[in-house]
């Protein structure tokens, strides 16, 4: 038998239970009927963040970014390339920190990019700059 998890939709921001097994076979909620993955980062905001983070059983990756920043600009593609590769496994969001000062204040951003790896809204791992996809997939492996 296997567990049961919990996913927060990147739509509605209702929180799913569904098997593991589920997982692989493109989900959807069950109050709004979209895709609970897409292969893409979920931006989330002040308002959403605590919610989504913290009811979600499967680690999440979230990248502190800006639309000034030309590294952010870099890594951008990476992390999406990133989200499609491993998701379902590990949930990909995005922050704009220009727009979710609370949260990134919260989080002690001070430099961006920056990435976190969180486990039921909890961080686990930090890490500040741009890195290659090999790299984001190496550190986010050796934390989740």
């Amino acid at each position: 038998m296997s567990s049961l998890v919990h996913i927060v939709c990147p739509n509605c921001v209702t929180t799913n239970r569904l098997s593991e097994e589920k997982l692989h076979n493109k989900p959807k909620c069950g109050k709004c009927g979209n895709y609970l993955f897409t292969g893409k980062p979920v931006e989330l905001s002040d308002e959403n963040f605590i919610k989504f983070t913290s009811k979600t059983d499967i680690p999440i990756v979230v990248d502190f970014w800006a639309a000034w920043c030309g590294p952010c600009k870099m890594m951008a593609p990476v992390f999406e390339q990133a989200a499609h590769q491993m998701e379902p496994k590990i949930r990909f969001t995005k922050v704009d920190t220009e727009r979710a000062m609370a949260t990134s204040a919260q989080f002690g951003i001070r430099s961006i990019p920056t990435i976190a790896l969180l486990k039921k809204g909890k961080v686990i791992a930090q890490q500040a700059g741009a890195v290659g996809l090999a790299d984001l997939m190496t550190w986010i492996n050796q934390y989740a």
